[in-house]
Order: C-alpha cells, then structure tokens, then sequence
C-alpha cells in the first residue's frame, strides 16, 4: 500500500483536529512571517547593493551615479529575457502593469492562484532597480511575493478560494505592517485595497498577520524603521486653514500624479521593444538624477532629512548649488522634486523597473508638505507654521489621493509619529485631498484599467457579485433549435415532444438566430392536423425582447437587459450565431449564490 505524503497526511489531520477557524488562525500566522521574512529579505538585498554603490570611488567621488539607474535597468531587462523569459503570470492581461492591479485580476478571474516564480522575482529585480537608483519603492515587491506565498501555501494546503483571498489580504497587511511597523495601518490598507468586510471574521486573521509580520521586522532589525518621526510641535488650531490649504495642494498633486502615471505609459507604450523602452528611460531618468540628485532610490533620506529641518542636505549637490542660499531657490527646487518624481517613477516601471508606487507618493508628499510650509513662513503673512508637522501631513495628503486609502493614510502616519498628536490636521487635509480625487477621478492607478473592464471588486456587493459572475456559468444550451421553413407538425414532431422547455429558438441554414417560438404561440393550434403541412414555423415566429452578446455584455449588462425587457428568457449570440439562453431564474439563483459568498 503506497505510502501517504507528508502534505497528504498533514490535510488529513487538519480535517480531523483543525476546525476551519483555527486553521485560518494558523495560516495567517505563517503568512505573516514569511511576508515579514521576503519584507526583510528584500530591504537588506537592496541597502546592501545601495551600500556597495555608494562606497564605490568611481561613483561617488566623481559624481556619476546618475549613470546608475541604466545599469539597474539593464540587468533587470537581461534577467527577465534570458531567466524569467516565460513570464510570472502569462494569463494576466498586458494592460495590467503593477502588483497590486495584478493581485486584484487574480482573485477575481484566477481565483487567487499565482505562479511560485512571483515568490522570488520581485526579491531578486526590486533590489536592482532600487538599489540602482531607480526612483520606486520596495513596498509593492514586498506584496507580491508576499502574496505569492500565500497562494502557493494555501494551494498545497487545498484551502478554498474565499480563504486564500483573505490569506492575499493577510499578506499585503503583513508587508505593510513589516515595512512601517504599522500594523493597525495595515489592517486599514488590505481592507481599502481589497475592499474586505471588515468583521471579526477578516480583521482577526489581518491582526494576526500583521503582528506576526512585525514581530519577525523585530526579530531580523530591531528597532530600525522606514521613517522614524518624533513630533514635538502639537497642532495649533490657528494654522487649521493652511491645513486645508494643503488639503488642496495635495488634491490637485495627486490628480496630477495620476494622469502623468498613465500619460507616461501612453508614451512607452509606443515602442515595441523592451530594450528601447529601457534606452529611452534610462536616458530620461539619467538626466533627471543629473540635476535632481534625490530622486535617486526611493527618497527616504530626503524626507528624513526634510523633517529635520536639513533641506540642504536633503537636496544634495546640484548645478544650483551657488544660489541655494536663496529661500525662495531651495522653494523652486522642491516644487521641482516634487513634480519629476512622479515622472521618474513611472519612467522607472515604464522602463521595465520593479518596484512599489506607495512610497514614492509618500516622498513626493512629504516634498509638497514642505513647500506649502516654507512659502507661508516666507511670503509676509507674519505667520509661522511647523514644517516638520506640513511634511508628514503632506505625506497623508497624496497617499489619500493618489491610491483613494484615507483611513490608511491617517494611521500610517499616526503610527509611525509614535501617536496621535497630529490626528486633527491628518484628518482635514486627508479629507479634503480624498474629496477633490474622488470626485474628479473615480478611480486610482491601481483601478482604473480593471475598471475600465469590468474587472474590479468594490465594496458595493451588488456590483462585485455581478463582477465576479461568468455569462458562460449562466448560458443554458439544451434547446431544440427550429427553422423557418419547417411545418407544423415537424416542429411538433420534432422540436415540442422532444423537448422539456416551452421556448425554442429559430435559425437558418448558417445557424443565425431569426427569432423565438413559445409554447403559447401554437397552443390554440397545435391539435388542429389541418395546419401541420400548410403552415411553417415562419408563421408563428416572432422576434425576441432582446439579446445578449456574448463577446460585448457583462453581467451588469445582462442584469439590465433583463430589467428592461421584463423577458423571462434572452437568446446569446456569439460570433453572430445562436449561442444558448440565459433563464432569469438561473440569472438571479447564481447572484443568490455569489452574494451568500460574500457576507457568510
């Protein structure tokens, strides 16, 4: 009797001993440690290739580090042609170019289920394009392998996709939390981003994860953290307009942030080839760095240097070093950090770059923050603001607009100050950059595609249960096709005593669709013989109430077809010919389900 495998006998006794819950319980925990273990793994990867880099004489000494970012590029362009050349998720649409996008196509259309190979390749290509100096963050490569663990975890273990969905959401809290030391702000963004309930169903498994996460952070580095903030200035109720002032500043950033996100891309998209793309952004990106040295890397040492109040530091060596005695010069060069490190960000990823787009937002926010601090203490109004409090504040403001997570935003920079001192001023500005986003644009970088296809989960159930269903699982095709020329009493003999349905679609010779017959419609003549031969199915046929195409129509549609129609049955027409029929009845017993699904 062949013996059974250790993953065979360990599903076997989680069965008999393990209930559902505590499984759950115990999942989240690994995953929370291997995200934490990939989280750390990937910063010490990375600050040790930035270590080596800055060390080097060549680079540093003679100021040539703006030719880095090319080298990063290029070995990430050789690594992906010669070593990943299959690619990570081929089923994953081209429009589809971020982690997070990615993550959210697979739990809807692939439920959850990724490529082992998404494991270690943002380990191995976010450290060369950070490490090089391309202008990305590590957060969003923290994510996806993070993720990937815990679907290849939960597909070993067999565990269902609702669950590894969560797990998915487990996993992005946990490298938050790793990351930031931030666990209740994590919580926050797994549920913004994958638009969870939040019950004690889900928030227990993302505590768990994120605790667990942090703990092995703890374990591995200590005390060290991405930003380190003490705020001694508490808010003064009388700066609250400069506050919304700010508010506003980071609302039209974000807007801004978002439509060079995609114009950029628009642009790249141009070339076909990946190694021009990588030419031409290496270029751009170099040029950039030339004569704004801190867009190099991820930028965290120019916020921490912005908070501390050392702004010269933060701006480093460049070809207006001779006026940067002038106020008004370090202002002018701050605005222009802050608008080309969105351009340097995407040039990176459209380039070919791996890297996360959350802590870049965060730079070019604290950036921003500054800026509106240093021309109200400047600008004559008598009024002098903390600009330690303006640059983290700013931070909240664009993470708020550019990825539409208010309430992460609000805790993540409470978190990481040590507490709550700022809470007010966070809340003001990060509503009124929410608010301007919002309205003007529905949805982020991370959603706009998938919305674009109707393939993004909200937290509107209706409309997410309407997503996640297929037309194919509702399509019926066991109808007795008729045609026009046929008589009477073929249509009896060969269409109603066959059949168990009182609906019989009409086609041609080409099985076009022509039309419907319904029981009705012959039931006052089907016993009259004197008709069978005289009459044809042509007669009694009439025109559907409408029709559902299979390549064009979503659910949304079919849902609205049906609503309008007040049919009880609509005809399918792919590639112009009859196809089947969607019931309303199994319609609306398959959104029953999904919706059980959902809130159970």
């Amino acid at each position: 009797m062949p013996t059974k495998s250790p993953i065979r006998r360990l599903i076997l006794l989680r069965y008999k001993y393990i209930s559902q819950k505590n499984f759950v319980y115990i999942l989240s925990t690994a995953v929370g440690l291997l995200t934490g273990i990939a989280a750390v793994t990937l910063k010490n990867i990375t600050y040790a290739i930035q270590s080596g880099l800055e060390e080097g004489i060549i680079f540093s000494q003679n100021q040539l580090y703006f030719i880095l970012p090319v080298i990063g590029l290029f070995l990430v362009y050789l690594l992906t042609k010669y070593m990943f050349k299959k690619g990570m998720t081929p089923s994953i649409p081209p429009f589809i170019k971020r982690a997070i996008p990615s993550l959210l196509y697979s739990l809807l259309r692939q439920k959850g289920l990724l490529s082992y190979k998404l494991i270690y390749h943002p380990l191995i290509m976010a450290p060369l394009t950070v490490g090089f100096g391309g202008s990305v963050g590590l957060l969003g490569p923290a994510i996806t392998s993070g993720s990937a663990l815990s679907s290849n975890l939960s597909r070993i273990l067999h565990v269902d996709k609702k669950t590894r969905t969560l797990l998915i959401a487990c996993a992005t809290a946990a490298a938050v939390a790793s990351m930031f030391k931030s666990p209740i702000a994590a919580i926050v963004l797994a549920v913004e981003i994958f638009s969870l309930d939040l019950t004690f169903a889900s928030l227990l498994p993302l505590l768990i994860a994120s605790i667990s996460s942090v703990l092995t952070s703890y374990f591995f580095l200590g005390d060290e953290l991405l930003f380190n903030f003490n705020v001694t200035e508490k808010f003064n109720p009388r700066d609250t307009a400069f506050y919304m002032l700010l508010g506003l500043g980071t609302g039209i950033a974000s807007i801004y942030f978002t439509k060079m996100y995609f114009a950029i891309y628009a642009f790249f998209d141009r070339f076909k080839s990946r190694f021009t793309k990588l030419l031409v952004g290496g270029i751009a990106i170099g040029i950039m760095l030339y004569f704004i040295p801190p867009l190099y890397g991820e930028g965290l040492s120019f916020t921490k240097d912005l908070f501390e109040g050392n702004y010269l530091h933060a701006l480093g060596s460049n070809p207006f070093d001779k006026y940067i005695d002038n106020i008004w010069v370090v202002i002018v060069l701050l605005i222009g950090f802050t608008i080309f490190k969105a351009i340097a960000m995407t040039t990176t990823f459209a380039a070919g770059g791996v890297g996360g787009v959350i802590v870049p937002t965060m730079v070019m926010g604290s950036a921003l923050g500054n800026v509106v601090a240093k021309i109200i203490n400047n600008i004559g109004l008598g009024h002098q603001v903390s600009e330690s409090n303006f640059t983290l504040i700013g931070m909240a403001g664009l993470i708020a607009g550019v990825i539409h997570a208010p309430l992460t935003a609000i805790f993540l920079i409470a978190e990481i100050t040590g507490g709550y001192i700022l809470f007010l001023p966070l809340m003001i500005t990060v509503a009124i950059s929410y608010m301007i986003t919002k309205n003007y644009m529905e949805h982020t970088i991370y959603t706009r595609e998938l919305a674009e296809r109707g393939d993004l989960l909200t937290h509107d159930k209706d409309q997410s249960v309407l997503t996640v269903m297929t037309l194919d699982s509702v399509i019926e095709k066991d109808f007795i096709a008729l045609h026009p020329e046929m008589s009477l009493g073929e249509m009896l003999r060969e269409g109603v005593s066959k059949s168990s349905r009182n609906l019989f679609p009409v086609t041609d010779s080409n099985d076009m669709f022509v039309g419907i017959i319904l029981l009705d419609d012959i039931r006052s003549v089907m016993f009259d013989q004197s008709l069978y031969e005289s009459t044809t199915v042509e007669t009694f046929m009439h025109q559907a109430p409408d029709y559902i195409l299979y390549e064009k129509d979503d659910m949304h549609t079919v849902m609205k077809k049906f609503q309008d129609s007040k049919a009880w049955n609509l005809p399918v027409i792919k590639d112009n010919k009859y196809y089947g029929f969607v019931s309303k009845s199994k319609l609306l017993t398959a959104y029953r389900t999904e919706l059980i699904n959902f809130t159970s």
